[in-house]
């Protein structure tokens, strides 16, 4: 091998050497594993069907005023989808943003970013980790949920059919099925919302500005929903297409909620999520 053709090759080397986008994302979960914060979402997340249950078991009275809250005594798969309904106004909106409003802001505040961006690592590389890992601790937030408020009801009521939305009775099997194609849907806004947050974070460079701006972006849509005379944009607005997923629970599937949410979610997420990206490509290293 020549010396001019063992230079022309030492860049391909060292990019093949480069860590690739899986081994950025390995690198930021074992961060997110060693903050407190993390744990305190999970457990939140946890403890928040444990309670319901308890308190649902020494009332021995079911809420009546949400959807499929008259069941939950009569059959544990009752729990989870009346969970939904609670966790959407400040529970999972906070859970998520604890993450993803951190996830750049924190190390912006311990003076991190700076050395990470200064490696040898494609930014995009970081940016995509960074998201990977947001995403990844929204979906366990609610699988943690769903299993908890599961295993908690049955213990409670039983794994007996479900009545759907349209009065029919839903055998267990099926009633499994729809659960989790109810969560599903319900992530949706979710990751709209942790993109959100991944932009504040990547702004703010404040930790607890981003983590409260993003809680506080959905209280306001939230606010705007209930307003008089707003019927025309209520369709379009994040927090609402947390209740898409009462299609799945229609007979027949009512799927033109569940398509709308889709896109909804899209419209909020993607530009979002672009903006985040854009601002951490130009991130000013010298400055921080």
């Amino acid at each position: 091998m020549t010396a001019a053709t063992s230079v022309a090759d030492a860049p391909r080397v060292r990019d093949a050497r480069r860590p690739g986008v899986g081994t950025v994302y390995r690198w930021e979960l074992r961060k997110l594993v060693s903050l407190k914060r993390t744990y305190l979402g999970l457990g939140f997340a946890a403890l928040m069907p444990l309670i319901f249950v308890i308190a649902l078991a020494a009332r021995n009275e079911p809420p009546r005023d949400v959807p499929f809250g008259r069941y939950a005594l009569e059959s544990g798969l009752a729990v989870p989808l009346v969970l939904l309904t609670f966790g959407s106004y400040w529970l999972f909106p906070l859970i998520t943003a604890l993450v993803a409003g951190d996830i750049v802001a924190s190390e912006d505040q311990n003076g991190t970013l700076k050395t990470i961006l200064t490696r040898s690592v494609d930014r995009g590389q970081i940016f995509a980790g960074k998201a990977l890992v947001a995403v990844t601790y929204t979906v366990l937030a609610l699988l943690t949920m769903a299993a908890v408020a599961l295993i908690a009801g049955g213990i409670n009521s039983g794994w007996h059919s479900l009545v759907s939305l349209s009065g029919t009775r839903v055998p267990v099997g099926r009633g499994f099925v729809l659960i989790a194609a109810s969560f599903g849907i319900y992530l949706a806004p979710l990751l709209a919302l942790a993109a959100i947050g991944l932009l504040l974070s990547t702004v703010m460079r404040n930790s607890a500005a981003a983590v409260v701006g993003t809680l506080m972006f959905s209280l306001v849509l939230q606010l705007i929903a209930i307003l008089p005379g707003v019927g025309h944009i209520k369709p379009y607005l994040l927090v609402n297409q947390f209740f898409a997923w009462h299609g799945f629970l229609r007979t027949p599937i009512d799927w033109a909620p569940v398509g709308h949410a889709a896109w909804v979610c899209a419209l909020w997420a993607i530009p979002a999520l672009v903006a985040a990206y854009v601002v951490f490509l130009r991130r000013d290293v010298a400055g921080g």
